[in-house]
């Protein structure tokens, strides 16, 4: 795949959108556009943005910026146009008039791939032209590519991530700091790290886009946004973290996509324990990780910076250069193997950690343990904590054995009937990995 509009002087670049992400990538090319490899030698030719009167921090000369879609898309000078809008409207039409104009396409777009990526791949290869998207996923850590390419002979069993640097930041504060949500929360707006409606990362909407990608990259299956199930941490407290310690655990918002060869594919997103000694359980602050499990080359993990205007812009160029060096190869939509039919969550399987306050008096933990037993749930731990004589209330804290999420939802809902039981605190399911039950 090549442009008449790539040679071996310059390419030409359209950049739709100039905000922090934008004039990242644009600062970063031309830094770059007098460097000793003239093969990749990339000029900024035009910019699209919302409003032209905005100051920007790039130095990139006024005639160049414009609220004019033609000066990218459809302009023989561009050969490459880098969409960093972000959502679907109108951000879909504009990449679809790039590749249908001839023109390659680098987006860092999570959602638009999530929501309408199949269309879009498809309208690349008919228009014999790339559309890459390393940096819709995890920032600059290279994850799109290796599941593109470097990864195709081995059969995915599973992909797991901590993949939203806000709610990450914020987990982490809570654990090491034993402070509540609300007010780390509070923290990590003040800091930049989450927005002022922080709906999409906290409530795990952000990490549900990035799973979508990556399913469907792992296992050549489209997988439909409304189809992944989706728990944010608004309901994680502090209390959880000091218990799941005293378990062995931690607690991440984790995204999953993970194959079982009899019932198909199951995708979710939803906080978990760790185990402790897991790598998983030590990438904290704003960083990321993935962890992809093939059958030929065991567990890989991938960690580092998942957002910022600069690893941002780093997986952009990567994207760019390759194209404009002419050695991008693009097997996404070449795949000969069959998809793979999506689970119900109600399918999943695992160990779960239930924590209630409760009558502090006899027979409480028989009537839990009766309930849960009526839903085929056993129990493997219990402990009783933050006894409150004055009132008569206690902590609960019960770990399961591995149960049906439908048995566990089903025992969920008859505890809270039962009338020495208070208040159903928490409900967080627990994470397998490798040799650990």
């Amino acid at each position: 795949m090549t442009s008449s509009r790539m040679n071996g002087q310059s390419t030409g670049i359209g950049l739709l959108g100039l905000g922090v992400v934008g004039s990242a990538v644009a600062t970063a090319i031309i830094e770059r556009h007098r460097l000793e490899d003239p093969v990749v030698s990339l000029d900024v030719v035009a910019a699209v943005v919302r409003d032209v009167s905005r100051k920007r921090v790039v130095s990139l000369d006024s005639s160049a910026i414009s609220t004019n879609l033609g000066s990218v898309i459809a302009n023989p000078a561009v050969g490459i146009v880098i969409e960093l809008m972000g959502g679907v409207d109108p951000a879909f039409d504009y990449i679809t008039s790039a590749l249908k104009s001839g023109q390659h396409v680098v987006t860092a777009n999570k959602e638009v791939m999530a929501k309408r990526g199949s269309e879009l791949l498809a309208t690349a290869a008919e228009n014999n032209v790339h559309l890459f998207y390393e940096a819709s996923v995890a920032g600059g850590i290279p994850i799109i590519g290796p599941l593109m390419n470097d990864l195709t002979a081995n059969k995915i069993q599973s992909v797991r991530g901590i993949i939203n640097g806000t709610t990450n930041f914020i987990l982490t504060k809570m654990a090491h700091e034993g402070a509540d949500f609300d007010d780390v929360l509070a923290e990590a707006q003040s800091f930049g790290y989450a927005e002022a409606d922080p709906t999409a990362d906290v409530d795990g909407f952000d990490a549900q886009y990035k799973i979508a990608v990556l399913a469907r990259l792992a296992y050549h299956t489209d997988v439909p946004v409304e189809t992944i199930y989706r728990e944010g941490i608004r309901e994680v407290h502090a209390k959880d973290f000091r218990y799941a310690s005293e378990l062995g655990y931690t607690i991440k918002l984790l995204a999953v996509a993970q194959v079982n060869s009899e019932s198909g594919l199951l995708t979710r997103v939803h906080p978990a324990l760790i185990p402790l000694e897991v790598p998983m359980a030590s990438v904290n602050g704003v960083l990321n990780a993935v962890e992809v499990e093939g059958d030929l080359v065991g567990s890989l993990w991938f960690q580092g910076p998942g957002a910022g205007p600069s690893p941002t812009a780093s997986a952009v160029l990567g994207d760019v250069i390759r194209i404009a060096k002419g050695t991008a190869i693009d097997r996404s939509t070449s795949s000969n193997r069959k998809p793979f039919s999506l689970r119900s969550m109600s399918d999943h399987k695992c160990k779960y950690y239930i924590r209630l306050t409760a009558s502090d008096r006899p027979g409480v933990l028989a009537n839990v343990a009766r309930v849960l037993g009526d839903a085929d749930i056993s129990i493997n731990s219990v402990l009783q904590k933050d006894t409150d004589i004055e009132n008569g209330h206690a902590d609960l804290v019960i770990m399961t054995h591995p149960a049906l999420e439908a048995n566990m939802q089903s025992a969920v809902r008859s505890i809270r009937e039962l009338d020495t039981v208070l208040r159903m605190d928490s409900l967080l399911r627990v994470e397998t990995y490798g040799g650990r039950s």
